[in-house]
């Protein structure tokens, strides 16, 4: 199925578990495959985006996802023969996601094109940059190495190819690359993804890949930074592209990250903890109205706010930006944020203060949360009481 057509230099097509773009005109590409043809060329005919595993096992194509990983050259040739493509002339894009949820953006300034068509998921192997690795390639093909984690990487990879229809030099083909990539870490940005592995924001997957082709002919672009045009549409394609394949994938969206489990959980809770936690503070008969109306309350907007409030807070302490010595009153005014949404009454905002002033604060993730369900317990418990029912 022909997908799409771009600046009569590439065609864009689907057929099965995979994405693929002929390249009609000579293009430069630069890409991560992890076969031969990886790295920069000048002479490949197509590019593509296979699906080479479901996302969990027990698929007749698991056998694919490791010949991907062991022996790349062997699985481009068997994924391109299969589909009757030059193998000689292809880069390798693979993953686990469904090429039906793929993304196509494209943007237009004056004689300059650029299209991103983006796959995705972000479920299973979001990572931050710098987040405990699982893997080490020795430098001896004898000596110790492969998995030095407990866990290897989970499903989940963001593959991009984009397209160009101006010549790009091989140092702005990098730069490409690096305009590509912040614009990914941006959209996981503003989505609040959660690292699987740490307890930071997610910059992308343990697992990305990308394919930049830049039209060859005529004078050639010679930086692509965010600065330049072409770098700022490299950064607008991608990003939406990025966005819409989790849209698509994960049904991840700036409207379904409105919760606050959504800026929790990076500390490594689920919804089912969270509300059993919250339960276990209140009375037996709150308790039971709470867990009935869990999923309401911790979906409710200023509720949402002020737990991100919270949360960033402590990002900001973990780095440094806040010094030790304020997190007593800053966890107590904003814990009291929680509270006084959680009630809905903004006028208790200092008799919640002065309540969550005595209880002890840090930033270990486990006491942390349980300050931040203290304040849940303490809005909801007068959440429909009125003055004269308050306990003081």
């Amino acid at each position: 199925m022909r997908l799409a057509e771009f600046y009569g230099g590439v065609e864009l097509y689907r057929e099965e578990k995979m994405v693929y773009a002929r390249l009609v005109a000579p293009h430069r590409v630069l890409s991560t495959c992890r076969s031969c043809t990886g790295g920069l060329h000048d002479d490949l005919l197509y590019l593509y985006n296979h699906q080479s595993c479901e996302p969990s096992g027990g698929n007749m194509n698991d056998r694919l996802c490791r010949l991907a990983i062991d022996r790349p050259d062997d699985y481009k040739r068997e994924v391109a023969e299969r589909h009757n493509l030059p193998f000689q002339r292809c880069a390798t894009l693979g993953t686990a996601a469904n090429m039906n949820n793929a993304a196509i953006c494209h943007e237009k300034f004056c004689d300059l094109e650029v299209a991103a068509v983006c796959t995705g998921g972000v479920e299973g192997n979001a990572g931050r940059a710098g987040d405990p690795a699982s893997y080490y390639e020795p430098l001896d093909d004898g000596a110790s190495g492969g998995r030095i984690a407990e866990r290897g990487p989970m499903p989940g990879t963001i593959n991009a190819m984009i397209f160009i229809n101006r010549e790009l030099s091989p140092g702005a083909m990098v730069t490409a690359v690096i305009t590509a990539t912040e614009a990914k870490t941006a959209a996981l940005q503003e989505l609040g993804v959660a690292s699987r592995y740490s307890e930071g924001l997610a910059t992308g997957t343990g697992t990305d890949q990308m394919a930049i082709a830049a039209k060859l002919g005529g004078k050639a672009i010679c930086f692509a930074g965010k600065h330049s045009k072409v770098g700022e549409l490299i950064g607008r394609t991608m990003h939406d592209a990025v966005l819409g394949t989790l849209a698509l994938q994960n049904r991840l969206t700036p409207a379904s990250q409105c919760t606050s489990l959504a800026h929790l959980e990076r500390l490594g809770i689920d919804e089912q903890q969270m509300c059993q936690a919250i339960a276990e503070l209140l009375s037996e008969n709150d308790a039971d109205l709470f867990r009935k109306n869990f999923a309401n309350v911790i979906k409710d907007p200023p509720t949402v706010a002020a737990v991100a409030a919270l949360v960033h807070l402590r990002d900001k302490f973990l780095w440094g930006t806040l010094p030790m010595s304020c997190l007593p009153e800053v966890m107590a005014l904003y814990g009291a944020g929680i509270s006084a949404a959680v009630s809905g009454k903004s006028y208790r905002i200092y008799g919640y203060m002065q309540a969550l002033c005595i209880l002890h604060k840090s930033l270990d993730k486990h006491e942390f949360l349980g300050f931040v369900y203290q304040a849940f317990a303490l809005g909801f418990s007068e959440k429909w009481k009125g003055p004269e029912e308050r306990e003081h």
